[in-house]
């Protein structure tokens, strides 16, 4: 079994870079949105001395798809976010030759944290986005249901035990008392 996963939180670091990829030369209005953005969280920690340190680590992040239209429209520069998605590890070859590397954050959710950002319509921010499923099959519509027939009156029943009393603050049946036993406490 194995498992690549990350969960951040945390600051961007500048405005997010949107591209457009081609998916299908033939049908050229039908491209793959992805956007990409550093992403800083800082942890805080007193050094032996007692002064209090602050460690910064940044993080590439690449979103696809409708995730892409969300970080296009509503994050910027400064913009809390929790992320969620897989590390990926890439290499190319750079201009002169060499192999070059670089790991970045797949993300699967972004969800938005903080308060509405100054310019943001009341009903545009929506505090949290994860990409939707893929749509459900419709389902059948209901059908009114009928009132059942009056039933006929039941038969006398033989009586029983009584019941336990009730204690309203309980809402359900008080216990009954059990004959004390020989327990030292």
């Amino acid at each position: 079994m194995s498992l690549n996963k990350v969960m951040l939180i945390g600051n961007v670091g500048k405005d997010p870079e949107v591209r457009y990829l081609e998916s299908n030369p033939q049908n050229p209005g039908n491209n793959v949105k992805v956007a990409s953005f550093p992403l800083a969280t800082s942890e805080r920690f007193k050094d032996r001395s007692g002064e209090l340190r602050e460690n910064t680590e940044w993080h590439n992040v690449v979103v696809w798809r409708s995730n892409a239209d969300v970080v296009e429209k509503f994050v910027r520069k400064g913009t809390q976010i929790y992320v969620e998605g897989k590390l990926r590890t890439r290499q190319w070859t750079d201009q002169t030759g060499n192999k070059r590397y670089t790991t970045e954050v797949v993300a699967d959710t972004i969800q938005l944290l903080g308060k509405r950002p100054d310019g943001q319509p009341e009903g545009g921010y929506q505090g949290g986005y994860t990409a939707a499923p893929a749509a459900a099959p419709a389902a059948a519509p209901v059908q009114p249901v009928q009132p059942a027939a009056p039933a006929a009156p039941a038969a006398p029943v033989a009586p029983s035990a009584p019941a336990a009393p009730v204690n309203p603050a309980y809402n359900g049946p008080v216990p009954a008392a059990e004959p004390s036993d020989d327990l030292p406490f």
